[in-house]
């Protein structure tokens, strides 16, 4: 009984450990995964190093970026940090739209 009592502290940790750094790691790296891989052309994107820019061609491990009118940069797949705004064939549906309500000028004391 004493050997399971002493290897239990070991397995609590490991499962601490699991919970807190293992899974969520998992988890982002398998969501980093699936948008780089449906990335498409004409989406904006952000890259690690801060470079703003629309997909103009992509292939299995690069990416051409437009960065302004004339400017054509090539990165790899893996330096995109995330996608800013999909193509508009790619948006399931637009934004709500918020109405604003207008104050009453008799609620506004002078």
């Amino acid at each position: 009984m004493s050997g399971a009592a002493s290897i239990l502290p070991f397995v609590l940790m490991f499962a601490v450990f699991y919970f807190l750094l293992i899974r969520p790691q998992q988890r982002k790296s398998k969501q980093r995964n699936l948008m780089l891989s449906g990335i498409k052309k004409g989406d904006k994107i952000v890259t690690i190093g801060g470079m703003h820019g629309t997909i103009l061609e992509l292939t299995d491990d690069t990416v051409v970026l437009r960065v302004n009118d004339a400017t054509k940069i090539t990165f790899d797949r893996s330096a995109i940090n995330n996608v800013v705004s999909a193509s508009a064939a790619v948006q399931a549906a637009p934004a709500p739209v918020v109405e604003k309500k207008e104050e009453k000028a008799d609620n506004i004391k002078a």
